[in-house]
């Protein structure tokens, strides 16, 4: 079952201080480190999992930084799904989920779409509040959470993008 919750801005605390760990174990092996996903958006419902988004020189780069990841308490996941992708879990010592951190290969195209539907999510407040109660909503229905927010993620992913791109100074 998918929990989700009101936003919480210990949040923002938490992703600072699990990137700076993040950074001191994958040294050389990251250029950056962002906090994206529900929970860096202020003011909506979002599981209590901080997601994060690695930037690396390389995906052997990224392959190379495993072990110190996994040191850190991330169990090594692969692609998961997504090729190319390097993803990354950690529970806490009574098994529940804290942190994802999906990490990319700098070329990969998967950056610019997971800043662009945050920082567009952040720059429009009332998309935003859609989508939280859109979540909220899920959880208590009968249709699959993930299944059930794609048309919004998809649809709003695309005007996210054009958006982004428009700003100075985005990835």
């Amino acid at each position: 079952m998918v929990e989700i919750v009101a936003h919480n801005p210990l949040w923002t605390d938490d992703s600072r201080a699990e990137r700076k760990a993040i950074r001191s174990a994958m040294g050389p092996h990251l250029i950056t480190l962002h906090h994206i996903g529900s929970t860096s958006i202020p003011g909506i419902h979002a599981k209590p999992v901080i997601d994060m988004l690695a930037v690396a020189p390389s995906v052997e780069a990224l392959d190379a930084a495993a072990p110190a990841l996994v040191r850190l308490g991330y169990e090594a996941m692969g692609e998961y799904g997504i090729e190319g992708r390097r993803y990354f879990r950690k529970d806490d010592a009574a098994g529940r989920r804290t942190h994802h951190l999906h990490s990319f290969a700098a070329d990969s195209p998967d950056i610019e779409r997971h800043l662009a539907f945050r920082d567009f999510l952040r720059a429009h407040p009332d998309i935003a509040e859609r989508y939280s109660a859109l979540k909220q909503q899920l959880v208590t229905g009968s249709v699959d959470y993930i299944e059930g927010k794609a048309p919004f993620v998809l649809a709003t992913q695309a005007d996210a993008m054009v958006w982004y791109r428009a700003q100075p100074g985005s990835y």
